[in-house]
């Protein structure tokens, strides 16, 4: 992970224009798409917060939604995702 700024974002960018170039099929698939949404990718390694907590509370409410299977109504799911810690 990055930690030192954009400074270091300049070398993915290197790292991104020589997978494009040089490596295999899937590689310069992936970094095709890093390019594309390059402001996000160096966003999301440069600054020091982290979306992990909202995901993980995202994984919650879905694991409880599909354990209801939809035989529940919303008032109850409603209940449990609030009850939960």
């Amino acid at each position: 992970m990055l930690t030192g700024g954009r400074s270091d974002a300049w070398g993915n960018w290197e790292w991104i224009r020589q997978a494009e170039q040089d490596a295999p099929k899937p590689m310069k698939g992936f970094a095709g798409f890093l390019r594309q949404d390059l402001d996000a990718v160096t966003a999301g390694l440069t600054f020091p917060w982290s979306s992990g907590v909202v995901e993980g509370h995202v994984n919650r409410v879905k694991t409880l939604k599909r354990a209801m299977c939809g035989r529940a109504s919303f008032e109850l799911l409603r209940a449990c995702i609030l009850t939960q810690p």
